[in-house]
């Protein structure tokens, strides 16, 4: 029966956050349980399209970009897919509607990181769009649950936090992403350098998009509320730690939160956010 594969097809969907992100897991624990598996099955999706350029460099990038989109809007389009992470997530696209164009714009943004690019302000701004916001508007749609009012009014919101978590990640994989995948996203904001005067201004950016996203978690249905916050704070205290930390050791090193503190973030999150 198809109902198996396709309880098979969530459960891929599930193995695959868990194992590549320990944050986003807890984030997900805390959301309502109805949203727990349209969650788990959009991480899927771009964790794998993530996974094709940031780490198969033995094998064709391109191409495997190029097929996975193609299965991606075939399974949409058909309603099923042999590959179990495309099809928990066809499945949530239809059910909750989800705006085809965000992930054409999210697979652009991925083509962007197979080759080398010459950014420019609005490239800079199509990556962030493509590669963050447009999955922090894909959970959003779920949270909304086809109410399209109150999507609206908290799209702004959805879309800074996007913003800022992705720019968090730059400073946070800045040693990796220069070493082993060849990339300087920092070019793209007219830097010849990361300096300390360079990571100054991308925090300033940060600051005004955590802040004007913590207005939109505030109005956030309480069934999504809670998980969203602790997302959040997780990403607020790893920005924390990497503002105390100058741009020579932010390149040198990666920054971490510990698991202890993890479970401390829990408990401040359940009690702070109203």
């Amino acid at each position: 029966m198809k109902i198996l594969f396709d309880e098979l097809s969530a459960q891929c969907s599930k193995i695959t956050t868990r194992k590549y992100s320990t944050s986003f897991s807890l984030g997900i624990h805390f959301l309502n349980k109805k949203f727990h598996q349209p969650v788990y099955a959009i991480y899927g999706f771009v964790r794998f399209a993530d996974e094709i350029v940031d780490s198969f460099h033995d094998y064709d990038k391109a191409y495997l970009l190029k097929k996975y989109r193609d299965d991606c809007f075939e399974a949409i389009e058909m309603g099923v897919s042999l590959n179990p992470i495309l099809n928990a997530f066809q499945k949530v696209v239809n059910e909750y509607n989800i705006d085809l164009g965000l992930i054409g714009c999210f697979l652009d943004s991925m083509e962007m990181d197979i080759y080398p690019q010459v950014y420019n302000t609005q490239k800079y701004q199509s990556y962030i769009f493509g590669s963050a916001e447009t999955v922090g508007l894909m959970c959003l749609k779920v949270f909304t649950s086809g109410d399209s009012m109150q999507f609206e009014k908290l799209k702004p919101y959805a879309r800074k936090l996007g913003s800022a978590f992705q720019k968090i990640n730059f400073l946070r994989d800045l040693k990796m992403d220069s070493e082993n995948l060849n990339r300087d996203y920092f070019s793209m904001k007219g830097f010849d350098s990361f300096s300390n005067t360079a990571k100054k201004s991308i925090e300033r950016e940060i600051e005004e998009e955590l802040e004007d996203a913590l207005k939109g978690i505030r109005e956030l249905p309480v069934s999504s509320r809670h998980g969203v916050y602790l997302s959040y704070v997780y990403y607020k205290s790893l920005f924390n730690k990497i503002k105390k930390c100058n741009a020579e050791r932010i390149m040198n090193k990666r920054i971490r939160i510990s698991n202890g503190r993890k479970l401390t973030l829990i408990f401040d999150s359940m009690i702070t956010i109203k």
